[in-house]
């Protein structure tokens, strides 16, 4: 997966935040999470969760 590309908008104008992906990729999960009835009209059911080394991987 590419890097989380971040914005910072003022007067009308983007510019792009630097910035690694592993430092933003959780909170900005878990804000999107917690905002998705306003953000996109929709309920959310559950937020993934890594298995930990003996599994290596992700699940919800």
């Amino acid at each position: 997966m590419t890097d989380i590309k971040l914005f910072r908008l003022a007067n009308d104008q983007a510019a792009e935040l630097q910035g690694d992906a592993s430092d933003l990729e959780k909170p900005l999960q878990t804000l999107i999470e917690n905002n998705l009835d306003p953000l996109l009209g929709i309920r959310f059911l559950a937020t993934e969760y890594s298995t930990g080394k003996t599994h290596a991987g992700r699940t919800i």
